[in-house]
Parts: structure tokens; C-alpha cells; sequence
């Protein structure tokens, strides 16, 4: 299947450039839906018969994250749409999708069938799932915030709304992490290096609901904190990997293999 990926991607990113501009330039609703969708549609059929022929979920490697974070991206920027009628978020969000379609194309990893014991659970998938989704709404919400600090806009409703969104299912998928963790190595948290990282990710993203909570609260340093709690999701999700302190010690590494 890997051998065709660049034919699926191609007609799922066509279909998406198709809504993102339709929604741009105020086209009829159906026009941006149904292209959108369309393309997610090809997009999951892709990673469906690749876990097919894997025998197992396609998310050992970073590669195969990215094929679930390329098809959450341009579903974020649905959703945004259809509850703020951003027009530039659809755009983002598909440019975003291509961007970590083409690594993927111009730098493949190996796409085994082996899956190490750890990795063998029933948590392991929707942990994964689950957290590349709110990886997905949080980058959109951090595009959102760097847009409204660029535009000097104060509303920032928007980015709350994704925030809220994103933190719930990045909790969700913390608990997910939690319960795997306990089948695989007998312990719910261990304050391994990803897992501290984790835990700062989410507290950030805590401490922005918090401060967004109080009256009057400045625009300006809200923002910032967001795109704060993005770069920390980023080093969660894969800058970790590079750390000195995750190397040889770390129960996460496996996805470089």
C-alpha cells in the first residue's frame, strides 16, 4: 500500500485545496463540505487498507503519525469552519496536511509488520487516535492565535473554543496512556521523559483555560501562552526523540526503529 500513497494523498489534498478555496472565496457551503469530506474519505481509506495489510494500527513510526495528523488537520479546519466561518483556517489547515504529507513522501520510513510487545495492547490505538486529533485541534487553535496577534484582533473565542476541544480528548488520551502504560510496564506513570513533557503540555494548555478565564485578560499574552503550549506539544510529540534525555533511557523511543 505504501507504494500508493502518493496517489491517495494526492487526490485527498487536491479535494481539500478544492473546499479550502471554495470556503475562501465565499462559495456555496455544499462546495466546501462535500469536497472536504471527500477528501478525508480517500484520506481514511488509505490508512484503513494500510492497517489491513500491516495486520496492525499504522503508528509504530513517526510516518505513520503523520498519516493520522495529515487527516486530522484539514478535519480541525472543518470543524473551526463550521462553528466560525474562518475562511482562512480551511487553507491553513490543508497547507499544514500537505506539509506533512510531502515528508512523508520525500523522507518514507520503514513500515513494518512487526510490533513490538509493548505496542501489542488494546489501548495502544486509541491512545494514539485520540491524541493525534487534539495534536490536530491544538495546531489549528495555535494557527488561530498567531493570526488574530498578526491582525492585532481581540476576539479570541475562537481559539477557546478549539482549546477546550483539544484538552478534553489530549485528557482522554493521557488516560488511554495511563491504562496502557499499566498493561505494558506495571505502572500508570512513570515521569518517563515523554511523560513529563506530556504533563507540561497539558498543564500549559491548562494554565491558557485558567488565565482566559479571568476578566479582561490580554489578548496579547494569551496568545503567546498558546503558541507557548504548541512548542511544548511539539517536543512532546516528537522533539523528544532527539533530547539527550530520552536517549537509551526512554519507553517511547521505539517509533525510531
Amino acid at each position: 500500500m505504501w507504494n500508493y500513497f502518493i496517489l491517495y494523498a494526492v487526490i485527498a489534498a487536491v479535494l481539500w485545496t478544492i473546499g479550502a478555496t471554495a470556503s475562501y472565496k465565499k462559495a456555496k457551503p455544499w462546495l466546501v463540505y462535500s469536497s472536504t469530506v471527500l477528501g478525508l474519505t480517500v484520506f481514511l481509506l488509505y490508512i484503513i487498507l494500510m492497517w489491513k495489510e500491516l495486520g496492525r494500527p499504522p503508528m509504530r513510526t513517526m510516518g505513520e503519525t503523520r498519516l493520522w495528523y495529515s487527516f486530522f488537520l484539514p478535519l480541525a479546519g472543518l470543524i473551526t469552519y463550521l462553528r466560525k466561518k474562518y475562511r482562512w483556517v480551511m487553507g491553513f489547515g490543508t497547507l499544514l496536511a500537505v506539509v506533512f504529507i510531502c515528508i512523508n513522501i520525500f523522507k518514507p520510513e520503514i513500515h513494518s509488520k512487526s510490533l513490538m510487545p509493548a505496542l501489542q495492547s488494546p489501548w495502544f490505538a486509541p491512545h494514539v487516535i485520540v491524541y493525534m486529533f487534539s495534536y490536530a485541534l491544538m495546531g489549528v487553535a495555535a494557527l488561530t492565535a498567531i493570526y488574530i496577534l498578526w491582525k492585532k484582533k481581540t476576539d479570541l473565542s475562537g481559539c477557546d473554543d478549539l482549546v477546550y476541544l483539544g484538552l478534553a480528548f489530549l485528557t482522554i488520551g493521557m488516560l488511554f496512556g495511563a491504562l496502557w502504560a499499566k498493561e505494558a510496564w506495571g505502572t500508570y506513570w512513570a515521569w518517563d521523559p515523554k511523560e513529563t513533557w506530556a504533563a507540561i503540555t497539558w498543564f500549559t494548555y491548562l494554565v491558557y483555560i485558567h488565565y482566559r478565564r479571568i476578566p479582561n485578560s490580554s489578548v496579547q499574552k494569551s496568545g503567546i501562552l498558546l503558541i507557548v503550549a504548541f512548542i511544548f506539544l511539539q517536543v512532546c510529540w516528537w522533539g523528544i526523540n532527539y533530547l539527550p534525555a530520552a536517549q537509551n533511557m526512554s519507553m517511547h523511543t521505539y517509533n525510531l526503529d
